[in-house]
């Protein structure tokens, strides 16, 4: 294919430096498209300072990850309130940096709402009101030139939505052009009988992606196939970013995410070569 094909990210905090300088130069000498940083780098009073750490980086900000609060599915109306208004402070700056977006998983943890609802009332409330978040967000993020991110987590970390499917609903529900999919490859590798298969069907949907191992480990430590989802997500036409959002417990740092990040660009270039 002729078109440009993904790009690949990782998140401040996994890259290698004492400063962010450093951890810039890094991502820049190792070839990085971009650098994902997350609302716990850059807490609403600091984002001026993640203007002025990005103003002259040789990489760009690629995304947003997470919000500092999330409490978007609270039963308090003022805790979701101050959720939602704190996700439109990190989606002008990604608009600002011309990032993909903000990635944000709608809860962590089991059901706050309560009861009694009648059976599967309390997720059927909770889509409900997740629909008319997003559809607020999307308005905000569509003015401001980015996309919401929905990010399924797996069942140990988060109760309402586990699959890509699940996350496909709500986006179809809420049917706006600026609310998208970011598939993880840990949590997919928990939940999805099929990886390739669950991201053909999500297919446009899909506008950003987390690496990790099944091990949730640096890609390449261990037995995740990444090459037939990478012919897929050729298939469908993604052509974003790749963003590593992993442990290393290696303690050679530098080398380990070096020998990551050429296990999987040699897995880009099979799926390139077999699409």
């Amino acid at each position: 294919m002729t078109r440009d094909f993904m790009k690949i990210a990782m998140q401040l905090g996994l890259i290698p430096g004492k400063t962010v300088e450093d951890k810039q130069k890094w991502a820049s000498d190792s070839g990085l498209d971009g650098i994902e940083i997350s609302a716990s780098d850059y807490l609403p009073d600091r984002l001026d300072q993640a203007r002025r750490d990005f103003e002259a980086s040789p990489v760009p900000v690629s995304s947003i990850c997470s919000n500092p609060s999330i409490d978007f599915l609270d039963p308090d109306p003022a805790k979701r309130r101050a959720s939602i208004e704190e996700s439109k402070l990190y989606l002008k700056l990604a608009a600002e940096f011309h990032a993909t977006g903000q990635i944000i998983p709608p809860i962590f943890g089991g059901p706050r709402l309560w009861e009694p609802f009648p059976p599967g009332g309390v997720v059927a409330l909770e889509d409900d009101l997740l629909v008319e978040t997003c559809k607020e967000l999307g308005d905000f993020a569509g003015a401001s030139g980015t996309l919401l991110l929905l990010e399924p987590l797996n069942r140990y970390e988060e109760h309402l939505l586990n699959t890509l499917a699940r996350a496909v609903k709500i986006i179809e529900r809420c049917g706006h052009p600026s609310v998208a999919l970011i598939p993880d490859f840990f949590h997919m590798h928990i939940e999805e009988t099929s990886t390739p298969d669950a991201l053909r069907h999500a297919g446009r949907h899909v506008r950003h992606v987390h690496l990790a191992d099944n091990t949730r480990l640096e890609p390449g430590t261990g037995d995740i196939n990444f090459v037939e989802s990478f012919k897929v997500l050729n298939e469908i036409g993604f052509s974003g970013y790749l963003a590593f959002e992993c442990i290393v417990v290696n303690p050679d740092r530098d080398t380990a995410l070096r020998n990551s990040l050429d296990y999987i660009r040699d897995c880009l270039s099979k799926a390139r070569l077999t699409s």
